[in-house]
């Protein structure tokens, strides 16, 4: 099987032009109708404006590299005459058609005055007719222009015509010179100018974007503290992004890689994927330790923020990837730029990023102002200063007194998170009502899924407002009875004097004219059956024969192949002259309306060719689209198919737990049949820009909910609710910041006002918003009631009684260590020796039984361990147990004395230092007697 892409070089010179057979690069086209309330066209008023308006386009000079032209110029030819619009000749006639003297007969008719053989179905649309044929009324006509392409120069000069015709009728139109009638324009760049359209209309909107996201970016990273806000901070990841992506397309320019219009939707993507990363690292850095060094803090920060950068990075850069195999080059190439601006953007943030937060560093050791980088003083030591000084200039802490409580604040978002949201989702009802909404939402992805429509629609390509528009509309209403004009091509050495072979076209022919796409033999022209049937009705008025090879050659040749007759396009001889190698003819599409009846169209044209004997195939123009529109279900599901399978590898390589593997899996499923169903419900059809959606919502889908998954399981709190607490507390304000900073930075593309980029939004809104409430509501209730540890029986949880002076001596540890810059145990107070040890569990199990409760299974400050580093807490649980066995006989001699550790085993406690769960603290002896392992 073949395709000829250019079936005038197959079959003909250019020079020849056919508008069924030639292939065309340069047109303009207006469809005109009626604008007086009469929507019937065939009036001699309604003629004088068509013969005025032809005048006008045919008569437009155009400018061109220092030459002056018209379209007599340029036009496409056959036989050295201008492809002319015969239809305008009815006006010798208009009069009497007007009167009723006269009818026109649909399909063909002759002119009496010009002999001009018009055929309606190619100039009018929405033809009414009568019970005999007639024609009774026309609502639409169109006129079309067609330039030649012999050369580049004659083809740049027809772009440049194009340009002069769009801005004639345009100007015409928006004048008032026509009384009568209205014109929709277009022309073969039209397209082109609409993409060009939509890429200008989103750029004035970067500079807005920006100016959202730094306003958003400095305001969450700010704090009642001075010294540890991050507002410069929240800038840099901004601009770290920025020049990322600005880094990447200048790469992917530099080693040719084309740029497309969609492309200038990645700086918005990357913009979101920055300001996340940004978010990570501030996190990290605000649970390491005050007390240590800057290389330190840095060193930590990053140990933590690269698993989480590096696998948000890395999903969003595959996902990206797995576009570039796309068949269509818009998709792929919009995946390599913004797939090497991912990498870019993890580059830039461990990079200059860093080194912006470590400069914040040291301006945070000097207690520097974090705007104006002037040395204030603590709250603390602030207090005989004026309120605006205390409210706008204090922060940081006292060096000699880097534990004070009013210094050590804990996050107000996180305790918000832990003991208000956390608490809220841990009510049984409220578990009830998510699963619920849950279902619903279920339901009505699945609802939409079954609504989703396929193509892309060429109004939506044009720019809101846009002359195109309307043309669109115009073809849709008025022409679609008779849309294409398709050409079925047969390639083989075949003897087309065999009467078999001839039969076996013949047979094909009818087969394609009685499938309910393609019109019926009256449209059809095929050289071979009405040479036979002028042969046959002729043959002894010619007395020619037509039985052998080499008569039928010449008899073709000279009764039907001459250089007037368009069917001498239509046949190919090999290099002898002598024996035809390729031939088509043209049948005609009827009544096809949407993208769905294309496709079937296409599909059953093909499997007729495919079950024919004959090596045939078919072809039009437009077929290239309808291919695009048949792939695009399949290779959308191929790809998020290839991208949750690769997304789960990736989770279970940086997480390895397999039940939170399972966990994200499930969640990605559910985000993405979500993000396709209620897409369907919000006007957004499958086709080549939301199919570059989906693979990005791929990686999108994976950001927030493997986290959760991963600090859940990571959890070592006894009770499921207590799990919940702790990984909303570490994660719930992350996940807002991200969710809400991605949404942010694609609201710009929605005031570009065009469907393109609209689509990008909305895909990315559904995706992003689904994303978070999988993490902040339902995976938490799902783990809660099937993740580990939910069958269990419930411990009763107890508050620990203390006298007044531990109690006293307690709460003031227990505010040391707090503050809004979140900490992590140090690495080197996590080991002790062995006698410590047993002087610690000692003095705890006196304690215990002092104060006659028992103990607690949790408190206040237990650790998230996200790295699983409990050996010693474990030792220490297990030596605690044995010594309790042990020392039952002792209990009540060490009951009546007063409690005093041994003198020969004290030490003086370890400093405090920051933790990374709950603002835990590496508490001294005395109160780490109340934590359980």
């Amino acid at each position: 099987m073949i395709s000829y892409k250019d079936p005038v070089v197959a079959f003909g010179q250019s020079y020849a032009f056919s508008v069924e057979r030639t292939g065309i690069s340069r047109f303009g086209r207006v469809i005109v109708t009626s604008r007086d309330g009469n929507r019937n066209m065939l009036r001699t008023e309604i003629w004088k404006e068509l013969r005025l308006l032809d005048d006008l386009i045919q008569n437009a000079t155009v400018f061109f590299e220092d030459e002056y032209f018209t379209y007599q110029d340029i036009c496409a030819k056959w036989n050295n005459e201008c492809f002319k619009n015969d239809i305008l000749n009815l006006d010798y006639v208009m009069d009497e058609v007007e009167r009723g003297e006269l009818n026109l007969t649909f399909p063909l008719m002759f002119n009496p005055v010009t002999w001009d053989a018009h055929a309606f179905p190619v100039f009018f649309g929405g033809t009414e007719l009568s019970e005999e044929g007639f024609i009774i009324s026309v609502p639409s006509v169109q006129l079309v222009y067609f330039g030649n392409v012999d050369s580049k120069r004659l083809e740049a000069k027809g772009a440049a015509w194009e340009d002069t015709f769009l801005d004639v009728v345009g100007e015409a139109q928006d004048n008032g010179l026509f009384e009568h009638i209205r014109v929709a324009r277009f022309a073969s760049r039209t397209l082109d100018h609409e993409l060009e359209k939509n890429t200008r209309s989103v750029i004035p909107y970067f500079s807005s974007t920006f100016v959202i996201m730094a306003i958003f970016s400095i305001v969450t990273c700010m704090m009642a503290d001075w010294v540890r806000s991050k507002p410069w901070l929240g800038l840099l990841g901004n601009l770290s992004a920025s020049m990322a992506t600005i880094s990447a397309f200048g790469l992917c320019m530099y080693i040719g890689i084309d740029f497309i219009g969609i492309n200038l939707a990645a700086p918005f993507l990357m913009i979101g994927i920055g300001i996340d990363d940004t978010f990570v690292m501030l996190a990290a850095w605000r649970r390491t330790s005050i007390k240590d060094s800057v290389p330190q803090r840095m060193a930590q920060m990053l140990s933590e923020a690269a698993v989480s950068i590096t696998i948000t990075s890395v999903t969003d850069m595959v996902s990206f990837f797995i576009g570039i195999f796309s068949p269509f080059p818009s998709v792929t190439i919009f995946c390599l730029y913004s797939g090497v601006a991912t990498i870019f953007t993890f580059i830039w943030h461990l990079t200059f990023f860093s080194g912006c937060v470590a400069v914040s560093g040291y301006c945070e050791r000097k207690n520097l102002h974090s705007i104006f980088c002037f040395k204030v003083e603590s709250l603390s030591k602030s207090r005989h200063r004026s309120w605006f000084y205390r409210a706008f200039c204090s922060g940081g802490v006292d060096p000699n007194d880097l534990d004070n409580p009013l210094d050590n604040k804990e996050h107000s978002f996180m305790v918000f998170f832990r003991d208000v949201f956390a608490t809220f989702l841990n009510n049984n009802f409220v578990k009830v009502i998510v699963l619920l909404i849950f279902g619903l939402y279920l339901m009505g992805a699945g609802y939409g899924v079954t609504k989703i429509e396929e193509g892309l629609e060429r109004r939506k390509v044009a720019k809101k407002g846009s002359y195109a528009i309307e043309f669109f509309d115009r073809e849709d209403d008025f022409f679609r009875e008779f849309p294409y004009r398709i050409q079925v091509i047969i390639k083989g050495d075949y003897d087309y004097s065999d009467v078999h072979i001839q039969r076996m076209v013949e047979n094909l022919t009818q087969t394609f004219e009685n499938t309910s796409y393609i019109s019926n033999a009256l449209y059809t022209e095929s050289w071979l059956r009405s040479f036979i049937q002028y042969v046959e009705r002729n043959e002894d008025y010619l007395n020619i024969s037509i039985k052998t090879s080499d008569s039928f050659t010449a008899a073709l040749k000279e009764l039907w192949l001459f250089p007037a007759n368009p069917f001498s396009l239509d046949v190919k001889f090999d290099k002898t002259n002598k024996n035809i190698i390729g031939m088509r003819f043209l049948i005609q599409a009827v009544n096809i309306s949407g993208t769905e009846h294309e496709k079937e169209m296409v599909r059953a044209l093909r499997k007729i060719c495919k079950e024919s004997p004959l090596n045939a195939t078919v072809f039009h123009p437009y077929f290239v689209f309808f291919d695009q529109f048949e792939l695009v279900r399949p290779l959308s599901i191929q790809n998020m198919v290839i991208g949750a399978a690769v997304m789960m590898i990736i989770s279970f390589i940086f997480i390895p737990n397999v039940l939170c593997s399972l966990w994200v899996a499930f969640s990605i499923i559910s985000i993405e049949t979500g993000v396709i169903g209620y897409m369907a419900l919000w006007k957004v059809n499958l086709d080549s820009i939301s199919m570059i959606n989906l693979i990005m919502c791929i990686g999108f889908s994976v950001d927030f909910t493997a986290h959760i998954c991963y600090a859940y399981m990571s959890s070592k709190a006894k009770t499921p609710n207590e799990r919940v607490k702790e990984c909303l507390y570490a994660l719930g304000l992350p996940i807002f910041q991200g969710s809400v900073s991605t949404i942010l930075g694609m609201v710009a593309l929605v005031l570009a006002d065009n469907y393109i980029f609209s689509v990008f939004f909305k895909m990315v809104f559904l995706v992003v918003f689904f994303g978070a409430m999988h993490g902040l509501f339902l995976l938490p209730v799902l783990l809660s009631l099937f993740g580990p540890g939910s069958c269990a029986s419930k411990r009763r949880i107890e508050d620990i009684k203390l006298s007044p002076m531990k109690k006293q001596h307690v709460d003031k540890d227990l505010g040391l260590g707090t503050s809004e810059e979140n900490s992590s145990e140090s690495s080197s107070n996590r080991s002790h020796n062995k006698q410590a040890v047993e002087d610690e569990l000692s003095e705890r199990m006196y304690k215990e039984r002092w104060a006659g409760q028992p103990r607690t299974d949790f408190d206040s400050t237990q650790v998230l361990d996200l790295y699983g580093k409990e050996r010693i807490e474990r030792n220490k649980r297990k030596f605690y147990e044995d010594s309790l066995r042990n020392t039952k006989g002792s209990y009540h001699q060490r009951h009546k004395r007063r409690y005093s550790p041994p003198e020969q085993s004290y030490f003086k406690p370890p400093p405090l230092v920051r933790s990374s769960s709950y603002h835990n603290l590496q508490y001294s002896t005395y109160i780490k007697e109340l934590r359980f392992p």
